[in-house]
């Protein structure tokens, strides 16, 4: 699974990467080095205007942790943070999502553990490994899928409290570095299948799920960092300085 991961690129530069043409500068996501569930992500997507009617391709901030449309309980969603790519398109959380609801989720690496066992000196702990395209001025871009949850206890549609946006991190078997350290990890779309990936219109399954291919092409790099992320308010770029 995915349960951590490292956002820290300016909404500025997201919008010229992924050639956003609809956002709310107002909107605030702080860089994180420490995303967890629950928090507010950085999505692109591709939504309907409201004034144009025009399908625009926007930077959304969702709250990772998925809730489907028909849940009860908005809590749900902690325990839905990642989707499976081999089940992904017919598990009922998710089917109607992959089908219309395709986000990417801009990250810059994300953080998996290795248990340590206990020696004379020291106490089990888990070591954390931060994994990252090995050229790390790229960036990744993980598939996800996004919801959005109507909250029934408010009766206007127009209320910004009526209405909750979430997101999942789609995943598959790990690869190159990360397989030595986890073996699952989330999934990249690459760049020449962004269009694909988000067009509403593209619904044909077969289609989809051959854009769901290697992560980052398997050029990814996997380091030793400070045990300060295990704890989930730590955060800082302190939090990626290597250890021996």
């Amino acid at each position: 699974m995915c349960g951590r991961y490292v956002s820290i690129r300016r909404p500025e530069d997201l919008v010229q990467q992924f050639r956003v043409t609809e956002w709310n500068p107002e909107a605030l996501v702080a860089p994180s080095w420490s995303v967890a569930p629950t928090n507010h992500v950085w999505s692109v997507l591709e939504g309907v205007d409201r004034e144009t009617g025009a399908l625009e391709r926007q930077l959304q901030p969702l709250r990772w942790g998925l809730v489907p449309s028909w849940a009860k309980d908005p809590a749900i969603g902690s325990k839905m943070i990642n989707a499976r790519m081999e089940t992904v398109h017919e598990k009922p959380a998710y089917r109607r999502a992959f089908t219309r609801r395709r986000c990417l989720l801009p990250a810059d690496g994300f953080y998996e553990w290795v248990p340590v066992p206990a020696t004379e000196e020291r106490k089990a702990y888990k070591q954390p490994y931060f994994i990252s395209p090995e050229q790390q001025d790229q960036g990744m871009a993980f598939a996800g899928l996004y919801e959005w949850w109507r909250n029934k206890e408010v009766a206007a549609d127009d209320d910004p409290g009526a209405w909750l946006a979430t997101c999942t991190i789609i995943t598959t078997d790990a690869t190159d570095a990360a397989d030595r350290v986890h073996p699952r990890m989330p999934l990249t779309i690459a760049a020449a299948d962004y269009d694909a990936w988000l067009d509403p219109e593209h619904q044909d399954l077969d289609e989809l799920r051959a854009l769901l291919t290697a992560p980052a092409s398997g050029h990814l790099a996997a380091r030793p960092v400070s045990t300060a992320v295990n704890f989930v308010r730590d955060n800082g770029p302190h939090l990626l300085n290597t250890v021996s």
